[in-house]
């Protein structure tokens, strides 16, 4: 059998040494004799010379019935050595073990004492010192050693070869070559890539440099060397990345920030110049650096010594400002958290564009599920654009996992196509979480549809200044016993304030239900979220937008990249207390709001409630019956 791998080679080379160190250890241990001190010699002399005769006599005449193991102390040792009640003993390290005279086994812990063997001795017992080394000892004499040799050899060999513990690079990028593409392969264009119609505006002209660079050339213009692309994750930066090599038709060389980093210092500056220098050898190309802030983190920020990444990071600073202009290297970046990375790395001469990648849009959305609904079967009934309506804030990796969430369903149900059932099943999962099979209290049923048809009722009420109601159901689902959907017609730039207070009510609509139908000493925690949303809406309006006459257009807070609040130091006590005060003023009018429409409309909403505890979801047409006598348009058939 022919064996490709070198390694192996060596490890059986290493096998046969360490047991032949292992088999000479026993040899040489077996042939030498035991070392002691002076007297420890002396007084085994003794023993040997004194009763040898006793020492073989004992293990051929003694009854095995009558043996029995007893331990003794180190006095009754002494003790039965005066008396002469020892026949036999045997010491290994700090045991001792033999036979009485009575043919009682024993066992003790003794000191290393030269007066104890003397007085064994004299008392005629046959005294045995075992200073021989075992297995265990032998193993844990030679494994360690042969293991840090085995390291250090390993070591060696992977800086030298490029593979072992570092790899130095050979193994931390992937070639993707178009020219493969008539073996089979399928390359990545723009075509793949939907929703992000700006962002792909932005990249174009690196592809007119890759396809036609005398272009740019004769102009004096110079093509930026580096493309930072960032935004949330699942927003498609690698997939840019990759649709740009393959419009450009040029090699793709891909690696993660984590691929630079080491347990050795020095071996990620090895990895960049390796990286580098292939991409030199295939200009023009695409370099490819995801979580780039890995090794890009500005410098000075770790509360430790880090200095095998700032070594790192200075090889690849080095190595992006000593491009030429014409090299036809285009590095391209991507990470999540752009403020992180060092200023050096985003100056003009490295990463000289920034790309956000922002969450698709309404149509956006819709063509993304567009696009990953052509590998799938899908039936007439099924309405895309309506899942793109009720799934605002996703990524285009959370819409593909709910399209394939929605074919999972399909399967479990047995149906032959993808329904919209399944979509909104796919949909209510991935936003709420699965379907609980609780056992509900009827008192907890009713509690759920009054709350619910308090939301539902508002939602029609406040119709022109809100998001159009989708459906309302009293299915468990996650940590909620029911839910209210809305499905928003169009991307909201901005808001009005009537806008804010009707949605307020909307979210105070349920709280307010459960005080009018069922009493103010009946209310539940079930509105946790409701409350939680409405006070978001109004500290921001009255915080950050400006929109409270008595607070007036004063910014109380400001908002870094991620969202966090930080206080103004113009903010004084006196104002945090009148923010306080007007944010209560709000949630007090919604609440008031809400309560005053259901009560003055409590027939449509008992009549809701009553349906909800009947069919357990009513729809949008179907409420909007109840509520204004609107009847329910007639289905149709949904396009593809």
């Amino acid at each position: 059998m022919k064996i490709k791998d070198k390694s192996f080679n060596y490890i059986i080379i290493f096998g046969i040494l360490f047991a032949m160190l292992l088999g000479r250890a026993f040899f040489m241990n077996n042939n030498e004799t035991p070392t002691a001190t002076p007297e420890q010699s002396e007084a085994a002399e003794i023993a040997k010379t004194s009763s040898f005769a006793n020492r073989f006599s004992f293990f051929g005449t003694r009854d095995a019935h009558k043996a029995q193991i007893i331990d003794m102390n180190f006095s009754e040792i002494l003790a039965a050595s005066t008396e002469r009640k020892i026949e036999t003993a045997q010491i290994r390290g700090n045991i001792m073990t033999g036979t009485l005279t009575d043919g009682t086994e024993y066992r003790a812990i003794v000191d290393h004492d030269p007066a104890l063997l003397t007085r064994l001795a004299e008392s005629g017992a046959a005294v045995q010192l075992d200073n021989s080394r075992g297995m265990i000892d032998h193993l844990g004499t030679w494994v360690p050693i042969l293991m840090g040799l085995l390291f250090i050899w390993w070591i060696f060999r992977g800086i030298k070869g490029g593979g072992g513990i570092g790899g130095i690079g050979r193994a931390a990028a992937a070639s993707y070559n178009p020219t493969k593409i008539t073996t089979g392969k399928t390359k990545t264009t723009f075509a793949d890539v939907a929703g992000i119609d700006s962002e792909k505006q932005e990249v174009s002209e690196i592809i007119d440099f890759l396809k036609n660079p005398d272009k740019f050339k004769k102009l004096g213009a110079r093509v930026p060397r580096g493309i930072l692309l960032s935004g949330e994750p699942g927003t498609g930066k690698t997939l840019l990345a990759r649709a740009i090599a393959g419009e450009a038709n040029v090699p793709f060389f891909a690696a993660s920030g984590s691929d630079f980093s080491g347990i050795i210092v020095g071996l990620g500056v090895a990895k960049i110049k390796e990286i580098f220098e292939m991409a030199k050898r295939n200009a023009p190309c695409i370099l490819f650096i995801d979580e780039i802030d890995a090794i890009g983190m500005a410098r000075g920020r770790s509360s430790f010594n880090d200095n095998d990444r700032e070594q790192t990071l200075n090889q690849l600073l080095i190595e992006m400002d000593g491009f030429a202009n014409d090299s036809g290297i285009i590095v391209i970046g991507a990470t999540n958290r752009p403020d992180m990375l060092d200023r050096a790395l985003l100056r003009p001469g490295r990463f000289d564009r920034q790309v956000y990648i922002e969450l698709p849009n309404l149509a956006g959305r819709e063509e993304i599920l567009n696009l990953y609904a052509k590998k799938m079967k899908f039936a007439k009934d099924a309405d895309l654009k309506n899942i793109a309506r009720g799934t605002t804030g996703f990524s285009g990796a959370d819409l593909e996992n709910l399209l394939n969430e929605a074919a999972l369903n399909a399967a479990r149900s047995n149906h032959k196509e993808i329904e919209n059932s399944d979509l909104e099943e796919a949909r209510d999962k991935t936003l709420m979480g699965p379907k609980k099979n609780k056992k509900m209290r009827d008192w907890d049923k009713k509690l759920t549809a009054y709350h619910e048809a308090g939301h539902a009722y508002i939602s029609v009420h406040y119709r022109d200044l809100v998001d159009p109601i989708h459906k309302a159901t009293i299915i468990p689902r996650g940590r909620s016993l029911g839910v209210t959907q809305f499905l928003p017609t169009d991307d909201k730039v901005s808001l009005t304030v009537s806008e804010i207070r009707a949605t307020m009510s909307v979210a105070m609509g349920g709280r307010a239900a459960e005080e009018v139908f069922l009493g103010a000493d009946k209310i539940t925690t079930g509105a946790e979220m409701d409350i939680a949303h409405a006070t978001y809406l109004a500290r921001r309006s009255i915080t950050m937008d400006g929109l409270s006459s008595k607070i007036g257009p004063v910014a109380i807070y400001q908002v870094d990249t991620f969202g966090t609040r930080h206080a103004l130091e113009s903010a004084s006590e006196k104002t945090a207390e009148l923010v306080d005060s007007e944010i209560r003023a709000w949630m007090d009018a919604a609440h008031k709001d809400a309560k005053q429409i259901l009560t003055k409309n409590r027939a449509s909403v008992k009549k809701l409630a009553e349906e909800l505890l009947v069919r357990e979801t009513l729809t949008r047409e179907e409420i909007e019956k109840i509520v204004i006598g609107k009847k329910p348009k007639p289905k149709t058939k949904a396009k593809k």
